[in-house]
């Protein structure tokens, strides 16, 4: 691996301290020191075209129970705790919900409002300059490249005593990663450890949760 490549700067907390931590026949993978983010360098990033196209391949819809069940493993946990510490009349975020925008729709039938946020199939900004009681991401951390800049901007729109609720596999150890089939999809290009978390709830002063084996909640100071 050439130096450049090793040298990296860490796309969460932009340090320089990046390592060799894996490679396959397709990627190489670097890991930071400082947040142990483990990432794809730029160069193996696909065009927005081209991610766009995979994405495209989807059929998320509400009318796949399977999809929901999936999609549940974070909205009934978050439901649960909103029923029990904010008014009913709160407004939530689904940070980048997707074509079909299901988890707005499952939260909309359980009597909560949820906007709609995604790059390619909901891309309003005026979505983006306010405040959230709630925000879900699902299955979206793991795809973005400036993820200095999208956790700040999720920092931003969290109100005081708001909940992110994030849903994305997390990193074990080395040894794991290489077997993971969850590193095989080429739009993943980020992938977060527990300690990544943590650094990220110490960063923003923010009390950081595992509600599962894919989901944390991060709950605003």
């Amino acid at each position: 691996m050439s130096t450049e490549i090793e040298n990296s700067l860490c796309p969460l907390c932009c340090s320089l301290d990046t390592h060799f931590y894996h490679q396959d026949k397709r990627r190489s993978y670097l890991q930071c020191r400082h947040c142990q983010l483990v990432f794809v360098p730029q160069q193996f990033h696909l065009s927005a075209q081209a991610e766009k196209a995979e994405y495209d391949k989807h059929d998320n819809s509400i009318a796949d129970l399977g999809y929901q069940k999936f999609l549940s493993r974070t909205w009934a946990p978050l439901k649960a705790r909103l029923n029990q510490q904010v008014p009913a009349d709160i407004q939530g975020l689904d940070f980048g919900c997707g074509e079909g925008a299901v988890l707005s729709q499952m939260a909309k039938a359980d009597g909560f409002s949820v906007l709609n946020y995604d790059l390619y199939y909901f891309p309003q900004t005026e979505v983006l300059q306010r405040k959230y009681q709630f925000i879900t991401a699902t299955e979206v951390i793991e795809h973005i490249a400036d993820a200095h800049s999208v956790w700040s901007l999720l920092d931003r729109l969290l109100d005081n005593q708001g909940v992110l609720a994030v849903m994305t596999k997390r990193v074990l150890d080395t040894q794991a990663f290489a077997t993971w089939h969850y590193k095989n999809d080429l739009t993943h290009i980020c992938f977060y450890s527990e300690f990544t978390f943590a650094y990220l709830a110490s960063k923003f002063n923010w009390t950081f949760e595992i509600i599962d084996k894919d989901v944390v909640f991060l709950t605003k100071a």
